[in-house]
């Protein structure tokens, strides 16, 4: 669905600016919709307290989500909120991107809004952040934040793939493009297209002596070419809109949306887990640290996330 009528805000108590609650009331204030504003807290020494009992650790843990609970209430008003279409919860978890995709399913939220910010490349092979946790597993769309404005007439940019138009990638592509369009009507602007392709392999050129790499990347190219126009065709994507770059994605498409200024950045993930997640990551979590703009992330359709509800 790319109307997003009920959004999931994760505050961040570690910050005094909001940037996820802002651009949520950006988007209600464009389109109508529902706000929770969420958090999720753990403190390991309520659980470690064995002097106490358990009803007296239950109760310190219910205080201080009551307590929370009305810091994000002050938030919401403090921040303008209406507050007849925003509510508030609090979940007690230590794995707080669990906590919060089990929220996204259960309530049914269309949207998951987060502040983000760049992230220590070397730690992140140990430890993955929340918002990269949420990149991989949640299958709700995710609204990753920056400090990027969204002025009137911004630009979006769609970050397509038309190597291979198979089903799976063909109705990617369209939810790609569905959400971006959705969400150029909102900022009054045009939806613009990005497709990157690979460059020729050195070492077919150097083990195939016959082998022409020129004719090769021509050929890729007006392969990708056609395709892209396609889709654009499909979706009525002005043709001046369309962006055929060689390269990595997660090179190319940081590059492109600094040159136009681009506002927003529509991509989809397929959710890598495990080990390849570890050592390789997705293109969608190299992109949002090189890009100064907010990410909008999706799944296909099929996705299943591996959080258990």
């Amino acid at each position: 669905m790319s109307h997003f009528n009920k959004i999931l805000v994760v505050a961040d108590p570690t910050v005094e600016e909001q940037k996820a609650l802002s651009r949520a009331f950006e988007l209600a204030e464009k389109h109508p919709c529902k706000i929770t504003l969420f958090l999720s807290i753990y403190d390991f020494s309520y659980e470690m307290t064995t002097m106490l009992s358990a009803d007296e650790r239950s109760s310190m843990k219910d205080a201080v989500i009551n307590d929370r609970q009305k810091w994000l209430y002050e938030l919401a008003r403090t921040n303008g909120a209406d507050m007849d279409n925003i509510t508030v919860k609090v979940d007690w978890h230590n794995r707080p991107y669990e906590s919060i995709i089990k929220e996204a399913i259960s309530g049914q939220y269309d949207l998951v809004v987060k502040g983000t910010h760049k992230h220590d490349v070397l730690k992140s092979v140990v430890f993955t952040p929340t918002d990269w946790h949420l990149l991989r597993k949640c299958p709700t769309a995710v609204l990753l934040v920056k400090d990027h404005a969204w002025p009137e007439h911004g630009k979006v940019l769609a970050a397509v793939n038309t190597g291979d138009m198979d089903d799976d990638h063909g109705n990617l592509n369209s939810g790609i493009i569905e959400h971006a369009s959705f969400m150029s009507r909102l900022l009054n602007s045009e939806t613009h297209l990005i497709n990157a392709f690979p460059p020729t392999p050195i070492n077919i050129a150097v083990e195939i002596p016959d082998f022409d790499a020129i004719e090769y990347s021509s050929n890729l190219k007006a392969h990708h070419d056609k395709s892209l126009q396609e889709l654009a065709s499909k979706f009525d994507i002005n043709v001046n809109n369309l962006h055929l770059k060689e390269g990595m994605p997660e090179d190319v498409i940081p590059e492109l949306a600094e040159n136009m200024d681009a506002e927003l950045v529509v991509m989809g993930t397929i959710g890598r887990t495990g080990i390849s997640a570890a050592l390789i990551g997705n293109t969608a979590e190299h992109v949002i640290d090189n890009i100064n703009c907010d990410l909008l992330a999706i799944k296909p359709s099929d996705f299943e996330t591996p959080i258990a509800v």
